[in-house]
């Protein structure tokens, strides 16, 4: 395991990025600090997805260096691959909740899925993530009993579990109304400031980055761009 120099949580250069023996990215060269936000934009097809997945290694990193969270993407494996996921928050647009399980119990599984062997310990961590997305009061309504935003809002305090460094959110906001779009995305924006968890918002909604503007990442003909930085 490598570790990431000053203050950088990704580190790509020169990579390649594929999808079997497709070549969806090349020549990426991506800087990603501690606490900073980035919104991840581009058609579909464009490589968005490969790249999240590069990032979490569901894509082995064949070509370049990379290094997340202080792990080298070349070298990742069956071991490595868990070490490296409770560094991170992955946040996807389903939802993926346990329907026959309350919040707290779907909070709970993860938990113990990842070797939180205290009772006591696991019960605190809940109730921290679920205050930290305004939740707390719900803990125990089934996901069916609850809104669509207030289910996101739960997969985002399920991507704090494990205090990740990076949350890699892929259309978080796809199947949500505007308003319910917009709330999420200043929960996210607020856990980048306020935890110092740099975040990567993939996102089709050009209206998001119309009105709150951040550092724009651009998937294009093979290629990542950073086209714009702003100060939120």
């Amino acid at each position: 395991m490598q570790q990431i120099t000053n203050n950088q949580i990704v580190n790509l250069t020169n990579v390649s990025i594929f999808q079997q023996q497709n070549l969806v990215l090349d020549e990426v060269n991506l800087e990603i600090l501690k606490g900073e936000f980035c919104y991840l934009i581009g058609k579909t097809g464009s490589g968005k997805s490969s790249l999240l997945k590069t990032l979490y290694g569901d894509l082995i990193l064949k070509k370049g260096i990379g290094n997340v969270a202080g792990f080298d993407l070349t070298k990742l494996n069956r071991k490595t691959i868990p070490l490296l996921r409770r560094k991170l928050g992955i946040v996807f647009q389903d939802f993926n909740l346990l329907e026959d399980r309350n919040i707290v119990d779907n909070l709970d599984f993860v938990l113990q899925a990842t070797g939180w062997e205290d009772a006591n310990k696991r019960k605190e961590q809940i109730e921290k993530v679920l205050t930290d997305v305004g939740l707390f009061h719900k803990s125990y309504k089934m996901p069916h009993e609850i809104s669509g935003g207030e289910q996101q809002r739960v997969v985002v305090a399920r991507a704090l579990l494990n205090s990740p460094e990076l949350i890699l959110a892929d259309e978080p906001t796809g199947n949500l109304d505007p308003e319910t779009s917009d709330e999420i995305l200043f929960l996210l924006r607020d856990l980048a400031r306020n935890r110092n968890t740099a975040v990567v918002f993939a996102t089709h909604d050009y209206r998001i980055l119309e009105k709150f503007h951040g550092r724009i990442i651009r998937c294009q003909k093979g290629k990542v761009q950073d086209e714009e930085n702003f100060v939120f």
